[in-house]
């Protein structure tokens, strides 16, 4: 399973965050630096409308979420690169994520110290955005130094991947992001094997006040400022209030909705959050439904078909013959797999068909 690494700087609300995420998984959570050293992991259901209208299509006994994984991860100060605060040990816990939530706090609160000792949302970005390309910077120091001179014979894979590290050098060394769009499609294919921190994809948080969430960008110039800075940079950024999505968790789905209303929001920050995480980690989803159950199934886009097949069960993927495919908008639209088949929106796909999000589907297969 996929994970999420959320990361900030102490006190801005991670673990608060973290809890109202997971609601029942109690990460520990107060108002000192390094509170949370060990990192708590929960297992977060992914909210999706069109799975209950699926299940209630067909009157499916039970119904099954995909899910994603969260990593509450120590708090960073400057100098983390360096070893400073838990330094170290923080960097390591993000090397095993697949992608960072950056929690920013953008409210000022007096009985809420800040470490840099005020509120600057972008600041605080640039802080951890600087000390994972100096980490990296370090490891590819260290990459070059060990391979040598034997470097410069290197052939094939080997060789791009010299080339690459040499190439993003210079970028880390000054404490900044690797732009994608720099990298030729061949490039890109080898980032996974580097496993660099600041190649990882990357959202903000920006943790608001609860008289803000309904406005963010109007209501708060932290929050407008921080959202202007991950726009220039090609990242999303999600407004929540933590304290507000903590309260939340303690709530059932009617009480949740008027709370919601209230606030003149429409859905929950945490909601959207598991949504952009998910697709942040190039995530779509398939779905099975029949009477007996109705599943979400997550697979990479660009995925075959046997591929996703082999998400159910290997021997889906190791015999498959077809996939009988509706599009989710189709089967809703007709009112079942009956009406699809004689509209005639169900097809036939072969090995080279992509799957698509919100397929669904049934696998024919043999072994």
């Amino acid at each position: 399973m996929l994970q999420a690494g959320i990361v900030g700087l102490p006190n801005v609300g991670k673990s608060t965050l973290f809890n109202a995420l997971t609601e029942a998984y109690n990460a520990e959570s107060a108002n000192y630096p390094f509170c949370t050293i060990e990192p708590n992991v929960g297992v977060v259901e992914v909210p999706d409308d069109r799975l209950d209208k699926l299940g209630t299509l067909n009157h499916s006994v039970k119904v099954v979420p995909s899910a994603i994984e969260f990593v509450d991860i120590a708090g960073l100060v400057k100098g983390a690169s360096q070893g400073a605060g838990l330094g170290n040990q923080f960097l390591a816990n993000i090397r095993e994520v697949d992608a960072i939530v950056h929690v920013i706090r953008c409210f000022e609160d007096d009985n809420v110290i800040h470490v840099e000792g005020s509120v600057d949302p972008v600041r605080d970005a640039e802080i951890i955005t600087i000390e994972l390309a100096l980490a990296d910077a370090q490891s590819i120091e260290n990459r070059l130094k060990k391979a040598g001179k034997g470097r410069k014979s290197a052939t094939g894979d080997a060789a791009a991947e010299f080339n690459l590290l040499e190439k993003i050098l210079p970028l880390a060394s000054e404490g900044k992001l690797l732009d994608r769009a720099t990298l030729t499609s061949e490039e890109l294919a080898l980032l996974p094997r580097l496993q660099l921190l600041s190649t990882k994809p990357l959202l903000y948080v920006g943790n608001v006040a609860e008289d803000q969430l309904a406005d963010p960008v109007g209501s708060n110039p932290k929050f407008a400022r921080l959202k202007a800075f991950a726009e220039e940079t090609g990242h999303q950024v999600v407004p929540i209030s933590v304290q507000i999505e903590a309260e939340l968790a303690q709530l059932d789905e009617a009480e949740k909705h008027d709370y919601l209303d209230s606030l003149g929001v429409a859905t929950s920050g945490v909601d959207e959050l598991i949504t952009a995480a998910f697709a942040m980690l190039g995530l779509e989803q398939f779905f099975t439904s029949g009477p007996t159950e109705t599943r979400a199934w997550p697979f990479e886009k660009g995925s075959p078909a046997p591929v996703c097949a082999g998400k159910i069960h290997t021997d889906m993927q190791r015999g498959f013959i077809k996939a009988e495919v509706i599009s989710y908008t189709d089967l809703v639209r007709v009112g079942g797999e009956k009406q699809a088949k004689e509209a005639g929106v169900m097809r036939q796909e072969g090995k080279d068909y992509v799957m698509k999000d919100g397929d669904v589907v049934l696998f024919r297969f043999n072994v």
